[in-house]
């Protein structure tokens, strides 16, 4: 499970952070639209980088690669398939993980060297869409269900191939309280726990 901080800022990222970490996420990502972004990731990589991978998210180009590895952003998260940016992440040793939303984008998303693969938006693409490639995509290629997803629908992507998922806005939204992220945080936990899945 990915939890989507967008819209967080530098001041409130340590306190989401560590309740995100208390109810068992082990990844976190930033998206680059989010307010000082790149500080942000600082933060969390000198906090957190030895007990969670810390992502950049919505990366859409190269300066944007380089900045969030010299951030200490282990993972590339893209709403896109861009051949140069999945490439450069992989060549500076960090996990790529781009959207697709065709089958075309998905294959050419693998040989680009993607560590990952993010159905986006997952919502409207549906379980469906995921099980039909789970007929043809590699054998262990994880694929994340990212974009209009509700506790309610775990099991159906789950059952269809889902390795795990993003959560933005059912999680986080920026100016909530840190006791209510942590609430959402641990039933989103067990919501992941009751399909059969530990988080991750």
């Amino acid at each position: 499970m990915i939890p989507i901080l967008r819209g967080i800022t530098p001041d409130a990222v340590i306190e989401v952070g560590a309740v995100l970490l208390d109810a068992g996420f082990t990844m976190i990502e930033v998206p680059l639209n989010s307010p000082e972004s790149f500080a942000s990731i600082t933060a969390l990589a000198d906090a957190f980088g030895d007990r969670a991978v810390i992502g950049a998210g919505t990366v859409v180009d190269i300066a944007s690669v380089e900045r969030a590895a010299g951030a200490g952003a282990m993972l590339i998260l893209a709403p896109n398939t861009n051949p140069n940016v999945i490439a450069h992440g992989a060549a500076l040793g960090l996990a790529v993980m781009p959207g697709v939303a065709t089958a075309s984008e998905a294959f050419a998303a693998i040989d680009g060297g993607a560590a990952a693969l993010k159905l986006f938006p997952a919502g409207p693409l549906g379980a469906a869409t995921l099980a039909a490639w789970r007929a043809v995509l590699p054998r262990g290629m994880p694929v994340y269900a990212v974009g209009g997803i509700s506790e309610e629908d775990y099991r159906a992507f789950v059952e269809a191939g889902a390795s795990g998922f993003g959560i933005g806005t059912a999680l986080y939204r920026p100016g909530q309280s840190v006791p209510e992220t942590g609430e959402r945080a641990r039933a989103i936990v067990a919501a992941w726990q009751a399909v059969g899945q530990p988080p991750q």
